[in-house]
């Protein structure tokens, strides 16, 4: 069973009821950044797979290269993401929120370069074409609520997905992310609708 129905706080940059999973693929934050703006992303390792912990591995730079053959394609790739919410609703957190993790790579967010220094980037288990679970959901919109009381940058107007800020060069989370499905809930009573 997954974290989907517990309620998440935000202490000292972690996220209570994730497992924490520190990763050294983060830096500080520059001077005066906070978080302002929500990455939604999607992984599966190895492509198309889910379960196990070859993500979590691959993010604290563990993993066996020899194991399957598309592992040779990301050797030398040193990433991280905030968090993942996996296929089951489970949470596994990797950067302090308060840091800059390696999730966005060559971005820009309303004329903003490098959006990682900004954002945080949660990663759901998953490919751009098969649906997502309901519990991933439920996880994504608790802990957003969460990130929203937190940080007063962030708000449900101030989310994209990866292949927002990065056209052409990345696709995720993919036409099987459902936006309206995530951001209806968030947006009850907020007085902007999203978009506006």
């Amino acid at each position: 069973m997954g974290d989907a129905n517990n309620k998440y706080t935000v202490i000292a940059g972690w996220l209570t009821n994730a497992r924490r999973v520190p990763s050294d693929n983060f830096e500080p934050r520059p001077s005066g950044f906070q978080p302002e703006l929500l990455v939604i992303h999607n992984i599966s390792l190895p492509p198309g797979q889910f379960g196990g912990d070859c993500i979590e591995r691959f993010f604290g730079n563990c993993l066996d290269w020899d194991e399957h053959p598309f592992f040779e394609e990301i050797r030398d790739v040193k990433v991280s993401s905030h968090l993942l919410i996996q296929r089951g609703g489970e949470v596994l957190q990797f950067v302090s929120f308060d840091d800059r993790a390696w999730h966005a790579g060559v971005s820009q967010y309303q004329g903003r370069d490098n959006c990682n220094d900004f954002s945080i980037g949660i990663e759901l288990e998953g490919t751009d074409e098969l649906p997502y679970t309901d519990l991933q959901y439920q996880s994504l919109q608790a802990i957003s609520r969460a990130l929203f009381a937190t940080y007063p940058g962030l708000c449900a107007q101030r989310v994209a997905g990866h292949c927002d800020i990065a056209p052409g060069r990345k696709t995720d989370p993919g036409p099987a992310f459902d936006w309206q499905r995530y951001l209806q809930p968030l947006t009850v009573n907020d007085k902007k609708e999203f978009g506006a």
